[in-house]
């Protein structure tokens, strides 16, 4: 999966592609979790996951909200507006419900010891692709209606089957994030980059290990209300507003409640041979930085470095 190399842009008119990997050198922000991606966390891989039922949940509930709040009585509800019923309140209902039945797919593993990325495939299979061959871009797309200019964006993360034999359908695997692209794409890509070529310690807690909170979702709204009312009584309006913002208008105690529930624990890689394949090895036995790479960051690290001498 080729693509232009790392710091180079590609601009449209209501488009913009960043391109952040190979090769694999800072991006200069910081590495932020913006999505709750990182599943798990060691000395040995950084488990990265794409499910997110909480953001589901976060999406649909604005409209839902609207629609059911200027949904008219019952008998002057006419074809259109059953329509919009359909298109806001029944049709992601019945996608949330049926996301909530299906189960988690497994995490990406990325292992700093050996280098090596595991990527799961549907049908049980799995590719062991090094680490200086993954490709990163962030994309974002603009649209300019009535209500202003909108953007959406995604960090595309890409794997090449290490099978040379593969046919063509099964050669790339994709992992897709909508964080918005540009700046935010860019610091949740540096949780994977910096994992790899820094350490654990450069990178975001993990926020789905451990046990379960035990709460109900009526106990993550109680929550969530007390919160806004100790920040209020404390006068910090910012964060009760935020807090009742959250809890009301996105959601957030339906969100929390079944991304726990689904989540903690999250699934693991259960494969004997990958069992193996995370077992920690001898420092002397850890892949190393190829020279191409262990020059790029270097470059990149001092260019970064004269950007924040003349700010």
């Amino acid at each position: 999966m080729s693509q232009p190399e790392a710091g180079t842009s590609r601009k449209g008119l209501f488009s913009r592609d960043d391109y952040l990997a190979p090769p694999h050198i800072p991006t200069g922000q910081p590495p932020k979790d913006v999505l709750n991606t990182i599943w798990r966390k060691n000395e040995v891989f950084l488990d990265i996951g794409s499910y997110s039922i909480g953001s589901f949940v976060m999406v649909m509930w604005p409209p839902l909200l609207i629609c059911l709040w200027f949904m008219p009585p019952i008998e002057r509800l006419d074809l259109v507006y059953g329509f919009i019923i359909f298109g806001f309140v029944i049709f992601p209902v019945l996608m949330l419900l049926y996301l909530v039945a299906q189960p988690v797919p497994p995490p990406v593993r990325f292992n700093r010891q050996r280098r090596e990325v595991c990527v799961p495939q549907k049908d049980g299979s799995y590719w062991i692709v090094p680490w200086e061959q993954v490709t990163a871009a962030a994309t974002a797309v603009s649209s300019v209606g009535q209500h202003g200019k909108t953007t959406q964006g995604l960090l595309v993360v890409g794997f090449t089957n290490p099978d040379p034999n593969a046919k063509e359908v099964d050669r790339h695997f994709s992992l897709g994030f909508s964080c918005g692209g540009g700046t935010t794409a860019m610091c949740l890509w540096e949780c994977m980059r910096s994992y790899m070529e820094i350490g654990p310690e450069a990178v975001p807690k993990c926020n789905f290990e451990g046990e379960r909170t035990g709460r109900s979702l009526l106990g993550w709204f109680f929550s969530l209300i007390t919160d806004a009312g100790r920040s209020f009584a404390k006068g910090d309006f910012k964060s009760a507003f935020k807090d009742i913002f959250f809890t009301v208008f996105l959601g957030a105690p339906v969100g929390f409640y079944l991304q726990e529930r689904k989540l903690v624990p999250p699934p693991d890689l259960t494969d004997p041979a990958i069992v193996e394949w995370s077992q920690p090895l001898p420092p002397e036995q850890w892949t190393k930085r190829s020279p191409e790479l262990e020059r790029a960051i270097a470059e990149r690290e001092a260019a970064l470095a004269a950007e924040r001498a003349t700010a």
